[in-house]
Parts: structure tokens; C-alpha cells; sequence
């Protein structure tokens, strides 16, 4: 087994970690902020005796995929290869011969939290807490509640979101995201900044490459590691999104599944976006972000996948990107899929200005955080002469369940009926 060497920002952070109560490493793409912090759990979990730890992020399955089969047994095999540990994939737990005990968390299923907040825990980590609602941060705080003579300790990673983020709010500004006043005890929150740079020894050259040579915003957040502002310009503005944002709807009369699809595969293509909309009658929901970056076929999982879990009444799609491969990719997952193409008319900003009217109005409600969308939407221009496909799936989504009227949709009654009297 390879032995560990801390890279000087771990052992920064190590130190961090074993002075404050409440600690964000934020950076770049695969700077070792997770790594470092698993292991830092792990290192408590057998330190102390029948104690309970949990690490998890938004998405469960993102948790498994990225924690439980990647980074917790990377730790380790490297850093206690002669530690042996039991796995629980029933509840989803590893345990010690001293009684400790690591959880695995997903906070977006409700019988998972509940199961979660069942226990109380010596250590809680938030891993990619970008996508976390400030609520959720706060319920998870509430668990932190490790025995007499253990210290508390609650770990948060992230590439840094935009600086309306309650991340930054809290662990920079030192307010309440709530209300904006001072932190009753600032002394307990630390901070700091770990970017793949610091982690030379680790990454492969050619890793570094693809990072140096990403599009200036995601070069910013995954290679230097820095929050974002709005663009001067831009037609949406993050307050519009963060005063309208919402965890939860009720009874949306239509859900569908936009797509701006890619049709080349090479290492400068497109993402293929992929936005789950819905629509009460009177605002729009959007509900998730499924976005594909990979194969020029292989988004057509994805939006099946969007599909069937938003229970979905059908996939709206651009015409003028391909509206046969469209239709092949998604129809060799699933053949019974409705699927409507829509055609652009009128220029990318020409669409744009009406959804970005509804925002502004307080009409469109993103539901949690959908951070890579809401980068693209506040800092593009229409000065730019291509626009995010995150944008042109939400822009085709919210027309579509407007009817084509976006003008027209407020909140009177008569708008709302000439809306929902032509679908």
C-alpha cells in the first residue's frame, strides 16, 4: 500500500479541523478536500469508542457512488490499511471493533433523513454542500451531539457557488443567511481554500490540462477555486433566484423534460442540457438539473431518467440540434416516451428576455439548489454568441409550459385561463 503524505494544505486543514467547531474547505476540482476530511473522521471514529459519524451529500446515489465505493476505501486502504471495518449495506454504515460507527447520508429522500436524524453524531460532513439548502445545514446541526468529552465537529466541502451562497455568507461574512446578523460565536467557523495546485503530487498532467483549458467560468470555480458575482449584463440576477427559491411544491399540473442536446462527441463539445420544469398554472418549478456531459448517445439515460422520476408528461426538445438523434437516443432506452420538437424562430436573447422577465417577477421558483444552472444564467450575456445549454433547456422548457404566451402569464385569473384554456 502507497504510504500518505499530507499535501501542506491538508495539513492545514488537519490543524483547522482540530480547532474549530464548524469548518468549510472550499477550492478547485480534486484539490483533497474530501480525501482530508474523510480520513479525518475516520481518525475520530476510531479514536473515540461507540461513536456515530455522517458523511453524505444532496443525492444519495451520488453519495454511494462518490463516498461509499470511492474515497471511503481509497482512505482506507491508504491511510489504515491494517484497519478492519464492517459494511452495513442495509442501513448503510461501516463499523469498527470499538463500536464506532460511519454513516452514509442522502438529504434529498425523506425516510433516509428521518432514518438520519434518528441518531446523533460526533461528526457530520456535508460533502459538495453547494447543492444544500442553509435549512438543511441547520437540521443537520441539530444532530451534533457527540458524547461527554468528544468534540463536535461539522466538515463542509464544496467548489465555491455564487457568493449569495449561504456558504460564503456564513464562513466569510460571518452572518446569518436569514436575517443577516452577526454570528452568536464567529470564533467556533473556520475556512480555507484548497485548489488543485495544492495537490500537484497527486493528480495526473493531464488532469491539470483539462482543467487549465475549461471555459473561464468553470475554470474559476473547479481550477482557482473562486465564488462567483452576476456579469455585468446578464439578463437574470441571483437575487431573483434566491428570494423565489423553494424546497418543496404541490400539486403541478404539468412537469416535462427540455432538452438542448449536443450532436458531437469530442472534448470540446457541448453539455447536453437536460432541465425538469413544471408548472401549478399560475408559476413555474424548476426541479432539477440532469445536464450531460459525455457520449453523444449516452444522454438519452439521462433523460429517461428525468423522465420516469419526476413522473414527467413528456421530453420537449430543440428541432434545429438534431430532432431525429433526439429522438433515437432517448427512444433506445425507452420506446413509449412522448416526445414533442420544438424550433427556434427568433434568436437565443430574443427567447431569453421573456423567462428572464418571469424570474424577475417572482413567477419561476427553483426548487433547492441547481448551482451549475444558476452560474450559467446569471453570468451569461447576450453579447456572448453561444449561450449554456442549461439555459437554452430552461428557456425551451418554461416557453413551452407558457403555451408560447410568457408575455402574458401574471397572477390574474384572466391570464391564468387564457393560459390553461389553449393546453
Amino acid at each position: 500500500m502507497p504510504d500518505f503524505r499530507k499535501t501542506p494544505k491538508q495539513i492545514e486543514a488537519t490543524r483547522l479541523m482540530s480547532e474549530k467547531e464548524f469548518v468549510l474547505l472550499e477550492g478547485g476540482s480534486r484539490s483533497g478536500k474530501t480525501f482530508i476530511i474523510i480520513r479525518n473522521i475516520i481518525a475520530r471514529a476510531l479514536k473515540y469508542n461507540n461513536t456515530k459519524h455522517l458523511t453524505g451529500r444532496l443525492h444519495f446515489n451520488h453519495a454511494k457512488t462518490s463516498l461509499w465505493y470511492k474515497t471511503i476505501p481509497d482512505v482506507m486502504d491508504i491511510c489504515f490499511p491494517k484497519i478492519k471495518y464492517t459494511e452495513n449495506k442495509s442501513d448503510w454504515f461501516i463499523s469498527f471493533d470499538n463500536g464506532s460507527e460511519v454513516w452514509l447520508g442522502g438529504f434529498d429522500d425523506k425516510e433516509r433523513v428521518e432514518k438520519i436524524l434518528g441518531n446523533e453524531y460526533a461528526t457530520i460532513h456535508i460533502n459538495e454542500a453547494s447543492q444544500i439548502s442553509y435549512e438543511t445545514f441547520e437540521t443537520l446541526k441539530t444532530r451534533l451531539n457527540p458524547p461527554k468529552g468528544v468534540r463536535p465537529l461539522m466538515l463542509i466541502d464544496y467548489n465555491p457557488p455564487s457568493k449569495k451562497h449561504w456558504g460564503y455568507k456564513v464562513f466569510h461574512l460571518q452572518k446569518n443567511p436569514e436575517n443577516e446578523t452577526a454570528l452568536a460565536s464567529k470564533h467556533k467557523y473556520g475556512v480555507l481554500r484548497m485548489n488543485p495546485a495544492d495537490n500537484l503530487d497527486n493528480l495526473n498532467e493531464s488532469y491539470i490540462e483539462t482543467l487549465e483549458g475549461l471555459g473561464d467560468r468553470r475554470k474559476r470555480r473547479f481550477f482557482y477555486g473562486e465564488y462567483s458575482d452576476d456579469t455585468e449584463g446578464a439578463l437574470w440576477k441571483r437575487e431573483w433566484i434566491h428570494e423565489n427559491r423553494v424546497e418543496s411544491f404541490h400539486d403541478l399540473k404539468r412537469v416535462i423534460v427540455a432538452v438542448d442536446p449536443a450532436v458531437t462527441n469530442t472534448d470540446t463539445s457541448d453539455d447536453t442540457g437536460i432541465i425538469v420544469v413544471g408548472t401549478d398554472g399560475k408559476e413555474f418549478f424548476v426541479l432539477a438539473d440532469y445536464t450531460y456531459n459525455g457520449d453523444v448517445t449516452g444522454w438519452g439515460m439521462s433523460v429517461v431518467d428525468a423522465y420516469k422520476r419526476h413522473k414527467a408528461d413528456k421530453v420537449v426538445a430543440e428541432q434545429n440540434q438534431g430532432g431525429d438523434l433526439v429522438k433515437i437516443n432517448i427512444r433506445n432506452y425507452d420506446k413509449m416516451i412522448p416526445i414533442e420538437m420544438v424550433h427556434a424562430t427568433r434568436g437565443k436573447a430574443i427567447r431569453a428576455e421573456p423567462v428572464a422577465d418571469l424570474y424577475n417577477r417572482g413567477l419561476v421558483h427553483h426548487v433547492g439548489h441547481l448551482i451549475e444552472l444558476e452560474d450559467e444564467l446569471c453570468e451569461w450575456t447576450p453579447e456572448e454568441k453561444t449561450s449554456p445549454n442549461r439555459l437554452d433547456a430552461l428557456v425551451w422548457g418554461i416557453t413551452f409550459l407558457s403555451g408560447g404566451k410568457i408575455a402574458e402569464v401574471n397572477l390574474s385569473s384572466e391570464s391564468i385561463k387564457a393560459l390553461w384554456g389553449t393546453k
